[in-house]
């Protein structure tokens, strides 16, 4: 029902093009490295899971494009590719590691090579090869999520999601949204409430219409509209995902995940956390220690080409928030329910 969201074929990165849902399903081929790092800069492929795959596939791209000749010369040039594709999205984690773990393939076939085209051929098959494996390993995690959190849901749940974690966020499956596809395939009889996620509504346009492919009862709802759901004991449980998790469980995720905990906490509903231990940055302490990409104004003053603001007012678009350890019921990953006192080690 869903195609796989980014994949390699014929020597090129395919991705569905988030941009253009829910009007179009129109799939992007990014042929070099440039090209897949505007995909990544203006978000046609987005959520940590899927950039953690386009990552490790930026750097088969640039292993598979280099017209080095020497071992050095093919480092070089995929380690500055690496450089740009990290440089894109700063808050995911889940970016630079995937590109760690194909330029960590590459360095340990590269050490033994010579300068033989044969050697350099086996560096570039390393690089597509952990890529691949990056990509398959993904979905394994999702679907191990997706029933990790299903259990967490009663029967009838009405489940209030945020941005999109489902399939478009991930090679495939979904984390947040993964669980809630579980719960339903289980005959759970869930339903979601699907906030809209300004500027970018990325809720709106993708969750909706994942939810709508999948056959999941979904209602969507303005982002100023869930203190009220909450405060009519209409949502059973709150599930997001998360770009990027600290040692102590404070979790970066798209902005206005932090009011929703604070509300959740408030009235008493449970806010989960569903996300691939590639998420958790057990290098970063604590929240204040992530750094939060600021987008470009025009996210908030215009959409879809029609401007909503006066000319010239100032503008601050943060991607995402922090939202305290205290604030969340529990971390779900494919290892397991994890539970406060959170404590991740590297």
């Amino acid at each position: 029902m869903i195609p796989p969201t980014i994949e390699w074929c014929d020597g090129a990165v395919r991705l569905i093009d988030q941009r253009r849902l829910p009007a179009a399903l129109d799939i992007l081929t990014c042929r070099k490295v440039d090209e897949l790092c505007d995909a990544i800069r203006t978000m046609a492929v987005r959520g940590a899971p899927a950039l953690g795959a386009a990552g490790a596939f930026g750097v088969a791209l640039a292993a598979a494009r280099s017209e080095a000749e020497t071992v050095d010369e093919l480092l070089g040039d995929v380690g500055d590719a690496g450089g740009r594709l990290v440089a894109t999205r700063p808050t995911a984690v889940n970016l630079a590691w995937g590109i760690g773990r194909a330029m960590e393939a590459v360095n340990d076939v590269a050490v033994r090579a010579s300068d033989s085209p044969a050697d350099l051929e086996r560096v570039r098959v390393a690089a597509l090869d952990a890529a691949e494996a990056v990509a398959r390993a993904d979905v394994h995690c999702n679907e191990a999520i997706g029933g990790h959190g299903a259990a967490l849901l009663d029967d009838g749940a009405r489940v209030l999601t945020h941005c999109n974690a489902g399939s478009l966020a991930c090679v495939g499956y979904g984390t947040a949204l993964g669980v809630v596809r579980r719960a339903h395939d289980d005959g759970k009889g869930v339903s979601v409430w699907v906030g809209e996620t300004r500027p970018a509504l990325q809720g709106a346009r993708l969750t909706s219409w994942e939810c709508q492919q999948l056959g999941i009862p979904a209602t969507l709802v303005t982002d100023t509209a869930v203190g009220s759901l909450m405060a009519g004991g209409r949502v059973d449980a709150v599930v997001v995902g998360a770009d990027r998790i600290a040692a102590n469980g404070d979790v970066a995720n798209k902005i206005g995940t932090y009011t929703l905990a604070v509300l959740a906490y408030h009235h008493g509903v449970p806010f989960y956390v569903a996300a691939p231990t590639s998420t958790i940055d057990a290098a970063s302490p604590d929240g204040a220690s992530i750094p939060v990409e600021e987008r470009d104004p025009d996210e908030v003053t215009s959409f879809a080409g029609v401007t909503v603001a006066p000319e010239g007012v100032d503008v601050r678009n943060p991607a995402f928030d922090v939202t305290p350890a205290r604030l969340v019921t529990a971390i779900i990953t494919e290892h397991g329910v994890h539970h406060p006192p959170f404590t991740f080690h590297p």
